[in-house]
């Protein structure tokens, strides 16, 4: 037998592979795991090897947060019914966050066309993904929010100054979201603030890779995000909101053997004539529990930067 069709040298190739490549056999076990997929889902290999890929790996969703579960689950549809399957979905990552992906799974067959399993392959969907060498910029002068490695406060502000700075002059539509996360201070109570600094983290991640390449997302306070949408009307905002708020609702963040749930309230405002910082942000913060007087464009209560 020549060397390249020994299988251990292929398992050894396949592992080695910086895709997400994963097999799985008739009852769902986890036979193999490439470097990618560990890179991609946080998963080493020998935590997920032999165990079921129900086991909170492998989680996946399309994004309007529905679970790709059942009959929707591509490895379903590979085992049961022997069919190839291409999605965009998004999987959670080991820390918790949701990562989106291009999958694709397909039966494997034996010399009598008998379904031996499914096999699996991932790629990051990188359009929706900001460059790290943005980050990288923003940290050097001093613009980027620490806990959750966006953009801060502050560069959020000249963000969208900016933005209606380009409305006002080319009325090329926008639209912003005030994300707020929801019972923070319930979390912090009972888990204490490092785990404030996980759900703000892992959603922020969530959120950015749900988004356009264009769009911008950025720390506004202590439990509040804003997004800016460009080029998006009312029709698209609503649609984007929803996502988030979907997509948000399907992270699951370990923290001590607790899963910790996460939920966003959103505000949304689309630009106007005549718009200022001040007025578009009391439009979309007024959807907001505890709406906040006077102070939409001020300070950002305890970042923490």
């Amino acid at each position: 037998m020549s060397e390249v069709h020994d299988g251990e040298t292929l398992r050894a190739v396949l592992g080695s592979l910086q895709t997400g490549v994963f097999f799985v056999d008739r009852k769902r076990k986890i036979v193999l795991w490439s470097e990618g997929a560990e890179r991609i889902t946080g998963y080493l290999r020998h935590e997920v090897l032999g165990r079921h890929c129900r086991d909170n790996i492998l989680i996946h969703c399309n994004d309007k947060g529905c679970a790709l579960c059942g009959n929707q689950c591509p490895l379903t549809l590979a085992l049961e019914d022997g069919k190839a399957t291409e999605v965009r979905a998004y999987v959670r990552h080991k820390a918790g966050h949701e990562v989106a992906v291009h999958l694709w799974a397909v039966p494997v067959r034996d010399e009598r066309g008998a379904v031996l399993g499914a096999a699996g392959n991932f790629v990051e969907n990188r359009i929706v993904c900001e460059p790290d060498r943005r980050r990288s910029n923003l940290a050097a002068h001093g613009c980027l929010d620490m806990a959750t490695g966006l953009p801060n406060h502050a560069f959020s502000q000249s963000q969208l100054r900016q933005t209606l700075a380009i409305f006002a002059e080319h009325r090329i539509p926008f639209s912003i979201l005030c994300i707020q996360i929801e019972h923070l201070e319930q979390v912090r109570a009972t888990y204490g603030q490092d785990a404030i600094g996980a759900v703000l983290r892992e959603a922020g991640e969530t959120m950015r890779n749900s988004l356009r390449p264009s769009d911008f997302l950025g720390r506004w306070r202590e439990d509040e995000f804003l997004a800016i949408l460009t080029n998006c009307g009312k029709k698209g905002m609503e649609f984007v909101s929803e996502r988030i708020h979907k997509i948000v609702a399907s992270m699951g963040i370990l923290w001590w053997g607790k899963e910790l749930s996460v939920n966003v309230c959103i505000g949304t405002a689309t630009a106007q004539v005549d718009e200022t910082p001040e007025s578009i942000l009391a439009r979309a913060e007024s959807g907001l529990p505890g709406k906040r007087g006077g102070n939409a464009a001020g300070t950002a209560a305890g970042q923490g930067n």
